[in-house]
């Protein structure tokens, strides 16, 4: 099974702009390197999200996702991969995720406040979040090991 690993800063990261930005859904670029089927993240960039409907469907700000590429590029990283939250859903990709995923054998993690309103609203959950890996196959995302790890 492939692997991701991401250091426990940036997992604690997401988690945070996924409560702060909840009850709408938040997003951005992972970054890091891609070798013999593991990736590791070695940042993160946050991007706006400008989707319509942005309580239930992420779509990156396109002026800053360039930005956010380019500097991933000038750091000397990859895209390892996308992130978003769902703060009142699952911690998998949705109909809609899969839909509009384009990056394939990138990862996509998935952070879920949970489906409790009151709490997701609020930015907790009563069990806390849920962190998940996917990897997009260009078809469907099957899904990834995810390995949280002390440090970049």
């Amino acid at each position: 099974m492939r692997r991701l690993l991401v250091p426990r800063s940036i997992r604690d990261a997401m988690v945070a702009r996924a409560r702060a930005s909840a009850p709408e859904e938040t997003c951005g670029i992972l970054a890091g390197t891609l070798a013999d089927g593991q990736r590791r993240v070695e940042a993160h960039h946050s991007v706006e999200n400008v989707a319509d409907r942005p309580r239930s469907r992420y779509e990156f700000d396109p002026r800053e996702q360039l930005e956010r590429l380019e500097a991933v590029e000038a750091a000397g990283h990859e895209v390892v991969g996308f992130y978003h939250s769902h703060p009142r859903g699952p911690a998998e990709p949705s109909a809609t995720d899969a839909a509009l995923a384009t990056w394939p054998d990138r990862s996509y993690v998935v952070v879920s406040l949970g489906d409790d309103d009151e709490h997701a609203l609020a930015g907790e959950t009563p069990e806390g979040a849920s962190v998940t890996a996917w990897r997009w196959t260009g078809r469907a995302f099957e899904r990834e090991a995810l390995g949280v790890v002390d440090s970049a």
